[in-house]
């Protein structure tokens, strides 16, 4: 947290947050507070008006059908006290008076059980009857069939007009029973006043319901009455009745089929006379559907549910047993409707209260850049320290008193790490100033890996090249390693001569330091291939690095004494590091690693195994590589298929050598030397292998 606080934050922009930290939470607490309490008031608003409206629309819709049933069961009863008034068409004016005394009824009948039937009924002057419209003008018509023997049956037709005025007849025989239709079937199974499931209206091509009720003489069923209600007219009521402009609403039978629905819209088909209502979540909207899914199984209360963002409130209720069926209202009304009033109060008092923020944030960043300016100049200047570029700063002049002081202390600090710099790399004090480590005496084990390069036969080509000329080749190449290793993030120790020692790991953590030394190596190689070249083309010797990478764990840390310390690396893998660039001479080889740089880092080099070689005050052999490509970094460094077949070919024969099959080897080796008569590595172990005794073979000594 200290090192966040140090790095990142500024005076302005902290008094400037500091200021929002302490007023804009205050002001969306509030806001929260009254949208919160204003949403609560709706919400329960709104759980109130659903179960309000549930209550009240079931009542309405049991006051709807009461008078239907009460004007059915007075028709059962006349036919009861009156078993042959059913019997002719004087029956026809009675049931006319029943249709006029509910627009929701649009027949009215009664089915005999002789299979007479007699019937007053609305009519839509645009649908056919018997295959032709009605005269213009009907708005009624009375319909009678008497059954007779040997005989198809007369269906008739008596149009009215709005004032029961008779505009014409219409006849032809029929094979419509009343005793097969679905009402008279459930009226005289029940025995009693009864609703029918939905079906069609033969004689009106219309969907609906039945109210029927029998009527008996002597215990002997005489018929039944009937009033038919479409399903469009039971729609229709809940349409006129909503809570709000967003309210749907559903009549669903007792398996959460659509009877009727606020939209008005058809969720059901016919097929041959038989009516199929589509289920609640199939009717092709979404809304409805999640709503049923989230209702209560438990008990009928009101809950609520989020669907595509918005929040709604629902509620699913069973009409009372004494309805006679088991249908459910089921209603579903969007919160927004009771809460758009609310948010609007709430967007203007956002609104009124950002703009008041806004205009003080003004203020405040205006009067605090009256004292953060200076500071904030200071503060570019000591970061340009800590990167070592604050040359051409000027000093900072201020009349506040603090300001001024701690301007003279940068300036001196300014001036003691450019001392510093003179005479320490000026990579490694930006890695000390970015890790934040302080210079003092001692140090730490780490693992880490050392580096060492050299210039072969320089010391003879001291003696023949112009001093000047060889100091400018020194200095291009020394370029070429420093460049290398810095963009491989390692730390170059010191130059020794022509020599260069550089290490990875520290200060600063790398997971990766094997590998990316090696990568170094690699780069140094092409680099100096592009110097030799231009080198050649003038006629000047060309320069051959040997290289020496090794990974062991050694002390790092600040070494030599107080008046005078170097940032360095010790130990027994320092000394394995430098023998291993002095043992490229041995094999001709110009990048040696060691077996823990190839462990660490083989997956993405490209090795050949040279040989096992020991070291001084050490029994056991250390294997060595020469490492010549590496995959993943460029093309440059890429093996080629030639390059691939040498170290495959320089396995099999090292193999042989570790199994102590000198002969094998030898000739492996050889083989080598055939398909690739130029190189170092087979010459050198074929010679070692043909001159001395394999009984006698002592592996080869790494020394400086």
């Amino acid at each position: 947290m200290t090192s966040i606080f140090a790095k990142n934050l500024r005076l302005r922009p902290s008094i400037l947050t500091l200021f929002v930290l302490l007023t804009v939470p205050v002001f969306f607490a509030i806001v929260a507070v009254n949208y919160v309490s204003n949403e609560k008031i709706a919400r329960d608003n709104a759980d109130e008006l659903v179960g309000r409206f549930s209550v009240e629309a079931i009542e309405n819709i049991q006051h709807l059908f009461d008078p239907i049933k009460s004007l059915v069961r007075s028709a059962a009863a006349l036919g009861s006290e009156q078993p042959d008034f059913f019997d002719d068409n004087r029956s026809l004016k009675y049931l006319f008076s029943i249709l006029q005394h509910s627009d929701r009824i649009i027949s009215m009948y009664v089915g005999l059980n002789d299979g007479s039937f007699r019937q007053a009924r609305q009519i839509d002057p645009a649908v056919e009857i018997q295959g032709k419209l009605p005269p213009p003008g009907t708005r009624w018509a009375d319909r009678w069939i008497r059954p007779q023997r040997g005989s198809s049956p007369m269906d008739h037709y008596l149009f009215l007009d709005k004032d029961r005025k008779e505009l014409g007849l219409s006849e032809q025989t029929t094979s419509y029973d009343p005793r097969a239709r679905l009402w008279y079937v459930t009226a005289q199974q029940s025995r009693d006043l009864s609703v029918s499931d939905v079906d069609v209206f033969a004689t009106l091509g219309l969907v609906g319901f039945t109210v029927g009720a029998p009527f008996y003489s002597d215990g002997v069923l005489r018929g039944v009455a009937a009033a038919d209600i479409t399903l469009d007219g039971m729609s229709n009521y809940l349409a006129e009745r909503k809570i709000s402009a967003g309210t749907l609403s559903y009549i669903l039978d007792h398996q959460g089929r659509v009877i009727a629905n606020s939209e008005r819209t058809k969720t059901y088909t016919s097929h041959n006379g038989r009516v199929e209502l589509q289920h609640i979540t199939s009717i092709g909207n979404d809304l409805p559907a999640i709503a049923f899914s989230f209702r209560p199984r438990d008990s009928e209360r009101t809950f609520s549910f989020e669907h595509g963002g918005k929040h709604y409130v629902a509620s699913l209720t069973t009409l009372p047993p004494a309805f006679g069926k088991k249908w459910q209202l089921f209603v579903i009304t969007p919160l927004a409707d009771f809460t758009s009033a609310f948010d609007e109060q709430n967007k203007r008092l956002a609104l009124f209260g950002v703009i008041a923020i806004v205009l003080q944030i003004c203020i405040i960043y205006f009067l605090s850049s009256v004292i953060s300016s200076p500071l904030e100049r200071l503060a570019l200047k000591v970061a340009k320290i800590q990167d070592l570029e604050g040359d051409n700063l000027p000093p900072l002049q201020s009349p506040i008193r603090e300001v001024a002081v701690l301007a003279r202390a940068i300036d001196t600090l300014d001036a003691a790490v450019k001392s510093f710099a003179a005479f320490v790399p000026v990579g490694l004090v930006r890695q000390l100033l970015d890790s934040d480590q302080k210079l003092v005496l001692g140090g730490h084990s780490r693992f880490l890996t050392i580096f060492f390069s050299d210039l072969e036969a320089f010391s003879s080509m001291s003696e023949e090249v112009p001093s000047q000329k060889l100091l400018e080749h020194v200095s291009a190449y020394l370029g070429v390693v420093t460049h290398a290793v810095n963009t491989e993030h390692g730390t170059i120790d010191k130059f020794i001569g022509d020599g260069v020692m550089a290490f990875w790991g520290a200060p600063a953590l790398l997971e990766d330091h094997a590998q990316r030394s090696c990568f170094a190596a690699l780069r140094i190689r092409e680099g100096m291939k592009e110097l030799n070249a231009g080198w050649e083309a003038t006629g000047a010797k060309p320069l051959k690095v040997r290289i020496g990478i090794h990974s062991d764990a050694v002390l790092v840390g600040n070494i030599g004494s107080k008046e005078r310390m170097s940032y360095t690396v010790m130990g027994d893998g320092v000394n394995i590091a430098a023998r291993l660039e002095g043992i490229n001479k041995e094999y001709g080889t110009g990048i040696c690693i060691s077996h823990a740089v190839f462990k660490e880092a083989g997956e993405r080099l490209c090795v050949r195994p040279i040989d096992d070689v020991t070291v001084k005050g050490r029994r056991s052999k250390v294997p060595i590589y020469e490492l010549v490509g590496a995959h993943g970094i460029g093309p440059e460094f890429e093996p080629d298929e030639a390059t691939v077949r040498l170290c495959q070919l320089t396995r099999t024969a090292y193999n042989a050598l570790v199994a102590e099959d000198y002969a094998t080897a030898l000739s492996r080796y050889q083989e080598i030397m055939s398909e690739y008569p130029d190189d170092p590595v087979a010459r050198a172990m074929a010679k070692r292998l043909s001159a001395i005794d394999p009984s006698r073979l002592v592996p080869l000594q790494m020394s400086r």
